[in-house]
């Protein structure tokens, strides 16, 4: 395997870190130094010649080569068994409906997020239960991060250059959960967007930070969902007005109450749908009556159709917790589902 990019001797790993936290070539967290060996290892593991083309960026057309992701996933952490949930999240970043320089380089300061479906993210460890959104699973949090330096090195996704990001957050270090499957009686979220079941698969979003929701004082599933549907008006008022995908994290406590009513994932989608809105006079409430303008009673969805919704089962089995993870800019930047190739 001949290697296109630039070999650096250094003393040890310590001297490698700070290489490359000098030269701007991580997130600011330390990097596993990704040596000849190591990507080697990862490339054998996605059976990929060093120069296969995985994706291209399709404003800039930038190439991103399996190098050049083995090197990414190698400096983040992962194990090279990642790789085709790594590839197959790159090739959903790519794609014209996700609108990747659009979003990497706006103020907005959006993140990928990451849900991962079938079998494969139990085969690699994936987290999908407590701490689903945190630090619970070196898979989640190594795949979600290669994305990053990915953006970083690849892309050139630098803060204050590209990336313009007024602040950011969190999941823009890393942002990847399963999905729990396991402890869900509920149609796999891969499956309803047209992946066949038993496969696996990615679904990457450009997405804001989440926002909690707690409810646990009632059995009745309306009312459990009018405490997230005020989250997305929240997030309507303050952020965005612009329909999108919304993705709702429902935890196992409310996911129960869903479950004992007969509630699917489709009955949900059609009263969020049904509910999420606000009229446009409605943000003078929250300091925006300049721009109001001439149409107060004019109506705004949170989502176009129910099927802008995407609900995820995890979290813990304990609380009544769930989460709001808001869209970028409306549809400015889709989802994207995308089958992971799993090669013998």
């Amino acid at each position: 395997m001949d290697f296109a990019s630039t070999k650096y001797d250094v003393a040890d790993a310590f001297a490698a870190n700070e290489l490359y936290q000098d030269n701007g070539w991580t997130d600011g967290l330390p990097i596993v130094p990704p040596t000849d060996a190591l990507v080697r290892t990862f490339l054998e593991a996605a059976r990929m010649a060093p120069g296969a083309v995985v994706a291209a960026e399709p404003v800039r057309r930038r190439r991103i080569t399996a190098e050049k992701v083995a090197i990414a996933a190698v400096m983040a952490g992962c194990r090279p068994d990642y790789m085709p949930v790594v590839l197959a999240v790159i090739r959903a970043l790519c794609d014209t409906g996700y609108g990747l320089h659009g979003v990497s380089a706006s103020t907005g300061g959006s993140a990928p997020f990451i849900v991962v479906n079938g079998p494969i993210r139990n085969a690699i460890g994936m987290n999908a239960t407590h701490n689903a959104l945190a630090n619970a699973s070196r898979a989640n949090a190594t795949i979600g991060r290669t994305t990053r330096l990915i953006i970083l090195n690849v892309l050139h996704g630098v803060p204050g250059g590209l990336d313009r990001s007024t602040l950011g957050h969190p999941g823009k270090f890393t942002y990847c959960v399963a999905e729990d499957e396991d402890g869900s009686p509920w149609t796999p979220l891969s499956v309803e967007r047209g992946v066949p079941a038993g496969a696996s698969a990615v679904t990457v979003l450009a997405a804001m930070a989440p926002h909690q929701v707690l409810n646990e004082w009632t059995t009745d599933p309306r009312e459990i969902l009018d405490t997230y549907v005020g989250a997305i008006r929240a997030n309507m008022l303050t952020y965005s007005i612009w329909a999108g995908n919304y993705v709702m994290i429902i935890g196992r406590q409310n996911r129960d109450v869903f479950t004992a009513a007969r509630w699917s994932k489709q009955d949900i989608r059609e009263y969020v749908h049904e509910r999420a809105w606000v009229q446009r006079g409605d943000w003078a409430s929250v300091g925006k009556s300049a721009v109001v303008g001439k149409d107060p009673d004019r109506v705004h969805t949170a989502l176009r159709t129910p099927d802008d919704l995407l609900v995820v089962s995890a979290g813990g089995p304990a609380g009544g917790f769930g989460a709001i993870i808001p869209p970028w800019l409306g549809a400015k930047s889709l989802a994207i589902t995308t089958r992971i190739e799993e090669k013998p």
